[in-house]
C-alpha cells in the first residue's frame, strides 16, 4: 500500500507500507480521503460467462493486455454474510479468494464514497494515453516499459518503486505506484467509470471499475 499528500498542484508519494488486513487500511488514523482497492467490490449471485460488466468491458479496452481483468468471485448470502465461491476461478483469484473475502465483509455502499474498485493495468493504460502496455508485467521488458513511464508521468515515484517493502517485487511496487496515481484521479474527480452505467449487487454495491 502507498500513500501521498495532495496541497494544491503537489502531489508527495510517501514510503509505500504492508498492512495485513484490508481493515487496517480502512481504520488509518488519519482516516484516506480516497482509497483505490485492487480487488473486487461487489459481485454477481451467479456464474456469467465473462462476469461482471466491468469486468468485461475493461478487457475490450485493454485488449491483449485484457487478461490482467480476472472476473470477480460469485457470491451469495449466508448466515456469516457473504460467502464467495472459488468453483468458476482461476488459480491466481483462488489464491487471493481470502483477501477478497475480506472486503465483501467489510464493504458497504456508505464505503463507496471513499473505496474505488480499480485495476492496476487499466490504470498503466490510463497513464499510457490509452494505449496497452505491449509487454506482460514480469517480464524484463514489461517491468522496464511500466517504470519508465512512472518515471515519465508520475513525480516523486522512486520514492515507491525503489522502496524495500516485505514481500513486495518490483512488478508488486510497479503496480502501487499506477494505482496511486489512479487514486489522484479519483480525488481530483477526473477518472473514468467502467461501465458509464453500472451494475448493482444484492447488497447495494456499485459494481464498476475506474481508471
Amino acid at each position: 500500500m502507498a500513500g501521498a499528500k495532495l496541497q494544491g498542484t503537489m502531489f508527495a508519494p510517501e514510503d509505500p507500507q504492508r498492512l495485513e488486513t484490508f481493515i487496517d487500511v480502512v481504520d488509518q488514523k488519519p482516516t484516506y480521503s480516497v482509497i483505490a482497492l485492487n480487488a473486487p467490490v461487489g459481485g454477481l449471485n451467479e456464474a456469467k460467462t465473462g462476469g461482471r460488466s466491468c469486468d468485461r468491458e475493461a478487457r475490450l479496452l485493454l485488449g491483449r493486455r485484457g487478461a490482467a481483468v480476472k472476473s470477480a468471485p460469485v457470491q451469495i448470502d449466508s448466515r456469516e454474510g457473504i460467502d464467495l465461491l472459488p468453483s468458476h476461478l482461476d488459480a491466481i483469484s483462488q489464491t487471493l479468494l481470502p483477501r477478497y473475502q475480506e472486503v465483501a465483509n467489510e464493504m458497504a455502499p456508505y464505503r463507496q464514497r471513499t473505496i474505488y474498485e480499480v485495476n492496476a493495468e487499466l490504470s498503466f493504460f490510463q497513464l499510457n494515453d490509452d494505449v496497452p502496455m505491449q509487454w506482460g508485467k514480469h517480464s524484463e521488458k514489461g517491468i522496464e516499459e511500466r517504470k519508465s513511464l512512472l518515471e515519465a508521468k508520475v513525480p516523486g515515484v522512486l520514492r515507491i518503486i525503489e522502496a524495500e517493502v516485505t514481500g513486495a517485487t518490483l512488478s508488486h511496487l510497479l503496480d502501487v505506484a499506477a494505482i496511486l496515481w489512479t487514486a489522484r484521479r479519483i480525488f481530483a474527480k477526473a477518472v473514468v467509470r467502467i461501465p458509464t452505467d453500472p451494475e448493482w449487487d444484492e447488497q447495494g454495491l456499485r459494481m464498476e471499475i475506474v481508471r
